[in-house]
């Protein structure tokens, strides 16, 4: 079963729609909404495994121009 895992993504002003796109261009990446609020996108990334989703957030995710910081919540199940 793979990991899943929820990307808080703040951006960098006017940047939202470069960093969506950049985004959706990625493996592993199942859905990416703007959204309102702290935050200017949620991305929502499915994975092998912890290590797969931590390689996907710093070597491609924090690499895309415009992204400020990001949170990474991992999934642990639905009640």
């Amino acid at each position: 079963m793979p990991t899943k895992a929820y990307i808080l993504i703040e951006t960098a002003v006017g940047k939202s729609r470069d960093v969506t796109n950049a985004l959706r261009s990625l493996t592993g990446i199942e859905n990416v909404d703007a959204v309102t609020g702290p935050y200017d996108i949620i991305a929502i990334v499915a994975a092998p495994d912890l290590n797969a989703v931590g390689d996907l957030v710093t070597s491609q995710i924090h690499t895309i121009n415009g992204i400020v910081r990001t949170v990474t919540c991992l999934s642990v199940g639905s009640v």
